[in-house]
């Protein structure tokens, strides 16, 4: 084998490796997290396609609709997840 196709074989095992590293990072398992707890208490006591708002994690007003998350009954953002600061 020359050195070549090793370190092309040897580059290519570290990318899988890291790149399934990277995915896995979410949380324990590689399951991507849940609702936070803000759009589940949202939704208590509600049925599916009920419009709620709740104070989201940065104080701002969020507005949704609960669904079925996973297990779950949570509010959905109206126009997805507010934007990151």
């Amino acid at each position: 084998m020359n050195s070549s196709t090793l370190l092309s074989r040897t580059g290519f095992a570290g990318l899988f490796f890291f790149s399934t590293l990277a995915c896995a990072q979410g949380t324990p398992g590689g399951k991507p997290p849940g609702p936070p707890p803000e759009a589940v208490a949202a939704c208590t006591g509600k049925a599916v396609g009920a419009s709620v708002s709740f104070t989201g994690r940065r104080g701002e007003t969020v507005t949704g609709i609960c669904e079925k998350i996973g297990d779950v009954l949570a509010a959905r953002p109206a126009g997805g997840p507010p934007p990151a600061k």
